[in-house]
């Protein structure tokens, strides 16, 4: 990982954020398509020994490197990506026991919706995504909501 700071991530980040249709799509978005990753990991086939402990599978062991780049990112910011990621896992272990329609397909359906409106929000930007220079970006964009949300309350990070 490149160590730029959180800002410069979000500076480079944002030159392709600008119109606020785009800004839009993206704080509906990307939350989601966290959330959708994280589900699709989730619903992955596990090796018995991951079967054999309750409520661990890919989706929560990939938290674990997702948490050590925003840590590296920031510590501050880290907490509040926790919490958040929290909150997602939280959301599809609900799921699993309050809908009967599989996990994987509402998240299937879900990441193509999601990217459509991605696509559409930088076509309307004019701007191509910006993992498509960065790979990391698509982690950066969670970071880049919770950066605004720390500024909008005056939370450092």
């Amino acid at each position: 990982m490149s160590r730029k700071t959180a800002d410069e991530w979000f500076e480079e980040y944002g030159e392709s954020h600008r119109n606020p249709v785009n800004k839009l799509i993206h704080w509906v978005c990307v939350p989601l398509i966290y959330l959708v990753v994280f589900g699709l990991l989730w619903e992955l086939p596990q090796p018995q020994w991951l079967a054999d402990i309750p409520v661990l599978n890919w989706g929560i062991l990939a938290t674990l490197p997702v948490m050590l780049f925003y840590y590296r990112l920031s510590p501050a910011l880290a907490k509040g990506l926790g919490l958040f990621t929290l909150a997602c896992l939280l959301f599809l272990l609900a799921y699993e026991s309050l809908w009967e329609t599989p996990l994987w397909i509402s998240c299937i359906v879900g990441f193509v919706i999601l990217w459509i409106g991605q696509f559409v929000g930088h076509h309307i930007e004019g701007k191509k995504p910006s993992f498509f220079k960065d790979i990391q970006f698509l982690l950066i964009g969670p970071a880049w909501l919770m950066g605004f949300i720390y500024r909008t309350f005056n939370i450092r990070y």
